[in-house]
């Protein structure tokens, strides 16, 4: 199988972690924001069919204008001391087939919309035979070949009414005119989703057509049926997040698997995606999981055809829930669930080529490591891939000759790829980013535990300058989620390294509620918003203090987004005290008004108990906007106006209240940003304006 992707043992005792850091010389300058706004960035790898070459992606960013591009690499993977070649090709997202041809999207002939292509690698990076597969007028969205190179599935957003690509569906439900106004009916489910307004009928869907050279809209055919005859009536690719890893040929290509969660009035209540099975023929698809009300997802079929792994939760409407890797048997229909014995989530699945094994990654305490799983008895064994802590490992690629192709970053690092020969310790293949990050001063990481809220173990880490002299503030980090963890991993926004390089000492506590420590710490946060967190972090922070005798405590200001931001507001009013400044992205502040208007329902309803309507009492008891009345503390308050999740009116009204208390605050608004902030000026801004307010705070006199 070939398509375009997206993307545990506990440690036993509580002793302090140290993450050894980059080489780097002794008067190197410390990293800046701009040095992270434009440090280059690895994409997913691609592997030949013959397992002697990888291709990857490199974005880069212009130091001046701040544009991005990018860049194919071809890596000789039979050649240790090879050299990347720049392939001859646009820089995007781009696959290797089993026909040994690379496939890539970009613009059709002439500059029309983007299109499927192809063409031949050379062992030395030579580029030939490059044909345009793909010609369609409404353009590609993405793409996944079969294994043998002889059918090809693209997707693109049209009408579910629509059963050929030449569909004519310019129409819009929505917009019936004579004015801009957008009209929605009130059973239609979704009418904005992230960060984007929908077009009511109109979905991502999957169309197939046998290989060729410019293949016209008549060449496909949907594997989701017509509509009315049983097939989903949803995105597949599911929104806002999935991409290839939601499509999934047969190994022989008589078929397609792919992952959908039926659209209308239920979807904003729903973490029902289903796994589906396409025969090509044009009929409805046939639901594979229909028997299971929670998520079924990531279809890998085994090379040899006989089984589907995938990975599913228990509980409807949750979206924390564990991810067990279940394995159905192909021929006779049993599903086994493999991990369910086995206390992680598992969040990617990859098959060895003889189908000996499955190679899984899942979060296990403050790393994302591999883990090797034997589908014959669900046996599960953590790989020790790298020396030192695992960090985040990422795109595992098993190859024929029994070697692992893989991505991983660290907090002190971005992503490199990386080999490991016969399971063992791995050697990078890259240097995309090292180069640049080695100019800087480096940082030491150290992981420390402690008791938290209830007794539990809790885990934290502390990031600052390695050799620093003298006293640092504290920077308290608050994840987001709030399920989720602020784990040893890079980031392009929320980047512990960055700040350290300012000259503080970052703290992250993963608080009851994280992932990676069981599904029972995740669970706990449930309904307890405000209580254990908030215990933890108290707790965490102390524990931090006392480590560690350079971090002034006196000196302190905490920062979070999402979650992160609900947490600064409720610790505006439940723990005024402590911090000289806060800082405060995307943060629920009105819990009721939140409920009202943000899109995906499930997961208040969840967290919460119910709808506000059902459990108001619940929803008020963790409100920040209760207590306002006991806010003191300096804020900056940051929010997109395409935040659909959290909807920037939450941050206006956070902003509201410090003005209208004369608290010393800013508000900082980006128009065209979501949840995040993802555009290179932008997230130079954020940073500039995030370190400026750190710095007026803990640094007056400097």
């Amino acid at each position: 199988m070939t398509a375009i992707q997206r993307a545990a043992f506990p440690l036993a005792s509580a002793f302090a972690l140290i993450a050894t850091p980059l080489a780097a010389h002794s008067d190197a300058a410390p990293m800046q924001a701009k040095d992270l706004v434009t440090m280059p960035r690895l994409g997913s790898p691609t592997v030949s069919p013959d397992g002697t070459m990888a291709v990857y992606s490199v974005t880069t960013t212009d130091s001046e204008s701040l544009a991005r591009s990018g860049q194919l690499y071809m890596r000789s993977l039979a050649d240790e001391d090879a050299e990347p070649v720049a392939l001859d090709l646009p820089g995007g997202a781009a696959s290797f087939a089993g026909d040994g041809w690379l496939y890539y999207l970009a613009e059709g002939h002439h500059g029309g919309p983007t299109q499927v292509w192809r063409a031949q690698i050379g062992a030395d990076g030579s580029v030939s035979n490059i044909v345009q597969v793909t010609d369609i007028p409404r353009g590609v969205e993405g793409y996944s070949v079969s294994g043998n190179g002889e059918k090809i599935a693209i997707w693109t957003d049209i009408a579910r009414s629509c059963t050929d690509l030449a569909c004519d569906d310019s129409a819009k439900p929505y917009a019936p005119g004579p004015g801009d106004g957008r009209l929605y009916e009130g059973d239609g489910g979704f009418y904005r989703h992230w960060d984007q307004w929908e077009t009511p009928g109109t979905y991502s869907r999957v169309f197939t057509a046998g290989m060729g050279s410019f293949l016209s809209s008549e060449a496909f055919t949907p594997v989701d049926g017509a509509i009315g005859a049983g097939g989903p009536q949803g995105d597949t690719p599911t929104k806002p997040f999935g991409g290839g890893e939601d499509v999934a040929w047969a190994p022989d290509g008589s078929g397609v698997y792919f992952v959908a969660r039926e659209g209308g009035a239920s979807e904003p209540y729903s973490t029902n995606l289903d796994i589906w099975w396409s025969d090509l023929s044009g009929g409805a698809p046939t639901n594979l999981t229909d028997a299971n009300e929670a998520l079924d997802a990531l279809p890998v079929p085994s090379p040899d055809g006989q089984f589907l792994a995938y990975v599913a939760m228990e509980r409807p409407t949750y979206e924390a829930d564990r991810q067990v890797i279940m394995l159905r048997d192909l021929k006779s229909g049993v599903v086994t669930p493999l991990t369910a014995d086995f206390d992680r989530s598992f969040g990617s699945l990859a098959w060895t080529p003889d189908s000996r094994w499955i190679v899984a990654t899942a979060q296990d305490v403050l790393d994302t490591p591999a883990f090797r799983i034997d589908p014959r008895s669900g046996a599960v064994e953590r790989l020790d891939l790298m020396a030192g802590n695992e960090a985040h490992i990422g795109n595992v690629t098993p190859l024929a000759s029994g070697d692992i192709l893989f991505t991983r970053d660290s907090i002190g690092a971005p992503a490199e790829l990386f080999l490991s020969k016969d399971w063992g310790m791995a050697e990078p293949l890259t240097q995309v980013a090292t180069p640049t990050i080695g100019k800087f001063a480096p940082v030491v990481v150290e992981r420390f535990s402690f008791a938290g809220a209830n007794g539990d173990t809790v885990w934290g880490q502390i990031t600052k300058l390695e050799g620093h002299t003298g006293k640092m503030p504290a920077i308290l980090y608050v994840h987001g989620g709030p399920q989720g963890s602020f784990n040893d991993g890079w980031s392009s926004r929320w980047n512990p390294r960055v700040v350290a390089s300012q000259g503080y000492a970052v703290i992250s506590v993963d608080f009851h509620g994280s992932t990676g420590y069981g599904q029972d710490f995740t669970d706990s946060i449930n309904g307890d918003w405000g209580g254990k967190p908030l215990e933890d972090l108290k707790l965490g922070l102390a524990a931090a203090l006392e480590r560690d005798t350079q971090i002034d405590g006196s000196r302190a200001c905490a920062m979070g987004a999402s979650y992160g931001g609900y947490m600064m507001n409720w610790i505006a009013g439940n723990w005024p005290d402590r911090f000289d400044c806060l800082v405060q992205h995307d943060g629920l502040f009105d819990m009721r008004s939140f409920y009202y208007t943000t899109e995906e329902l499930w997961f208040p309803k969840w967290d919460f108990g119910g709808s506000y309507a059902e459990n108001s009492e619940l929803y008020e008891r963790w409100n920040p906007v209760n207590h306002v009345d006991k806010w003191q503390t300096p804020m900056l308050v940051v929010a997109g106006e395409k935040d659909f999740r959290v909807p920037y009116t939450q941050g206006l009204a956070s902003f509201t209240a410090l003005q209208e208390r004369g608290i010393e605050s800013q508000l900082l608004v980006f128009p065209n940003e979501n949840h995040w902030v993802l555009g290179a000026k932008n997230s130079l801004q954020w940073h500039n304006t995030v370190f400026n307010w750190l710095d007026r705070w803990l640094k007056p006199d400097e």
